[in-house]
């Protein structure tokens, strides 16, 4: 047997491996003394994944073309790594607390296999392999949205979501009969050389998309994910809300450009439509929201559309733009989730009330989140200002001048729900749901740490948006 097509999945190998080393160790470490270590196993086997992740590594296709790697999809692996690293050091917490303590474990295995499935969502050159990668990434994805089982609303995340996940998976595979039925073929070359405007194509691809866009929460796919990022633990839902969306991003602009490239003036309308309706309806929902976590559900709807306006157009700096947008973005919404699982951690609140003072009692973790709610919104000169510039500039390059005025328009509405959260914390006095003053553990600092360094220095070092730049023009090609 023929084993050089494995060599070439170096990132695959080397997740696989933390896998096993992490479900033996839960295995035999269960109910010693032992496993208070396994947090620090956890992370330091992922961080050295990271660190390897930006070592070169050789580009070519495996499996006859079913699975292709390249700098490009290294650098989209690269970066669901560090995601998924600091979402490993801000979970130990939650996990220590007794009634999760004894499942510590389950946690870091399931999450690693989720992001398995991510890995061959990127690089994937055929769309069973694609398929195969979401419901990888898909399935235990729902076991985490339900990791608090004694809770009703975490049960209730897990429900909605699996149910919501087979249904957009049976749409896709819908879709993706529908395509091979118009081309004979299912890899990603071939199909870009036989697209045709023929109904059949068009249906296939409609409800292919329909299936990727529930994993971004476009709307109108976006109704489960309010009642999930509420109900399930903050960990999984700061997993969902960043890492999770990026893989589904990176397959939709892999797929998008390097398939269905020969019909764009076909899908552009329906997706510009789609974009303008998922920032509006997001925008104006977050408004609404009294709960911390449901609040940034929306935020993270509306993000979702405003990293759409680097899709539509296809070009190089819309492609670079959108995965440096993405790349702030993992920062951004991790700083948030960051302080809120720690207040969460330790009062068990999560409405916005619980904020109020914040400034007076905990000042380092309310800056931290005025930071992140700042880059989210686009203020200079932190590295959501950037990200959204950026994007801006490449729809506004290709003459899409109404796309970018809406946008405009809803990002001065997103200042106005951004600052609710700063004016609780820095304006209200603090009230009976308050928490007092309190430090967090080590490694969830860490994270706030590395979240900060990325929502200011991804701006104000021009040599990240270059990188990505040079690198995402692979895409185009």
């Amino acid at each position: 047997m023929d084993f050089s097509n494995f060599l070439m999945m170096h990132q695959e190998l080397g997740l696989l491996s933390i896998f096993v080393i992490l479900l033996f160790f839960d295995i035999l470490a269960s109910g010693t003394r032992y496993m208070r270590w396994f947090r620090a196993v956890a992370v330091g086997l992922m961080s050295l994944q990271t660190i390897f992740g930006f070592f070169p590594m050789p580009e070519g296709a495996a499996f006859g073309g079913m699975y292709v790697t390249s700098d490009l999809t290294v650098l989209m692996k690269n970066v669901l790594n560090i995601g998924t690293l600091i979402v490993f050091m801000q979970a130990g917490r939650w996990l220590r607390q007794p009634e999760n303590s004894i499942r510590e474990g389950e946690f870091y295995v399931i999450a690693t296999a989720t992001l398995l499935g991510m890995y061959l969502m990127v690089s994937s050159g055929n769309f069973m392999l694609l398929y195969i990668g979401i419901e990888i990434a898909s399935l235990p994805a729902a076991c985490l949205a339900a990791f608090n089982k004694y809770k009703e609303k975490s049960a209730e995340a897990g429900a909605k979501y699996i149910l919501m996940t087979a249904l957009s998976s049976g749409v896709m595979m819908f879709g993706l009969s529908y395509l091979y039925g118009a081309m004979g073929t299912m890899y990603f070359a071939d199909m870009s050389l036989g697209v045709a405007l023929e109904p059949m194509t068009i249906l296939g691809f409609v409800f292919f998309f329909s299936g990727l866009a529930f994993k971004i929460s476009l709307v109108p796919f976006h109704m489960w994910a309010p009642d999930v990022y509420e109900g399930g633990p903050t960990a999984t839902t700061a997993y969902l809300s960043v890492v999770s969306k990026a893989a589904a991003v990176f397959a939709l602009l892999l797929t998008l450009h390097h398939v269905f490239g020969g019909m764009a003036h076909v899908w552009y309308y329906m997706l510009w439509v789609l974009t303008v309706a998922t920032i509006v309806i997001g925008n104006l929902f977050a408004v609404r929201q009294k709960d911390i976590k449901r609040f940034f559900a929306y935020s993270s709807i509306s993000q979702a559309g405003y990293i759409m306006l680097g899709v539509l157009h296809g070009t190089e700096m819309g492609l670079s733009a959108t995965i440096y947008y993405i790349f702030v973005y993992l920062f951004s919404n991790l700083a948030a989730f960051g302080v809120i699982a720690s207040l969460e951690n330790r009062s068990g609140q999560t409405d916005i009330a619980a904020y109020n003072g914040l400034y007076k009692t905990n000042p380092k973790l309310a800056l931290v989140m005025m930071l992140a709610v700042f880059s989210l919104a686009g203020i200079p000169p932190l590295g959501g200002f950037f990200s959204k510039f950026f994007i801006f500039a490449s729809s506004a390059a290709e003459g899409d001048y109404v796309l970018v005025f809406i946008a405009t328009i809803n990002t001065v509405i997103s200042l106005y729900y951004y600052l609710r959260i700063v004016k609780a914390m820095f304006i209200n006095s603090p009230g009976e749901d308050s928490v007092g003053p309190f430090k967090t553990d080590g490694f969830n600092r860490a994270s706030l740490v590395i979240c900060v360094a990325g929502i200011l220095f991804t701006g104000i070092l021009s040599g990240c948006y270059s990188y990505i730049s040079a690198v995402g023009f692979g895409l185009i090609q």
